[in-house]
């Protein structure tokens, strides 16, 4: 016999779909093509998963763990992967004894709504041009959705 709760009910959120995941990607691709940025680009949903990963041509292979590393950070700890870098820059050495975490810039989350829905990190160029990439697409996300 099962109990029934009228006002219990489940949350919905917005989640990024493989369309959208790959025209965010389209978006930081075209980035780093424009400047002949040789990188790697992962994109990551709420729960840092892994949804798109792509190594440009002449990519250093190792850029793509990199990438992948760095959104999987923004996503978890849920702020640009430089703050992460700029706090051990800082003295807290201690946080490169955490599990999973790629203290380097280059990756942020993708908001909608205000609301964190994933993240995109790049690898391969210099940090900042890394974190240039990764905004180009993150912010397209509003373009897209036409907001």
């Amino acid at each position: 016999m099962s109990e029934t709760h009228p006002g219990l009910r489940l949350n919905s959120k917005p989640c990024l779909t493989l369309e959208v995941v790959k025209a965010i990607a389209a978006g930081a691709q075209a980035e780093a093509q424009h400047n002949n940025w040789k990188v790697s680009i992962a994109i990551v949903d709420d729960g840092a998963n892994l949804l798109y990963l792509e190594r440009l041509d002449g990519a250093q292979i190792a850029s793509t763990d990199v990438a992948l590393g760095k959104a999987r950070t923004a996503m978890r700890y849920k702020r640009p992967s430089k703050a992460l870098e700029d706090a051990v820059n800082g003295g807290r050495t201690a946080l490169v004894a955490v599990a999973g975490i790629t203290p380097l810039q280059g990756a942020v989350p993708i908001v909608h709504e205000g609301a964190i829905i994933g993240a995109i990190g790049v690898s391969g160029v210099l940090p900042s041009q890394d974190e240039q990439i990764a905004l180009a697409g993150a912010n397209l996300l509003a373009k897209l959705l036409g907001r």
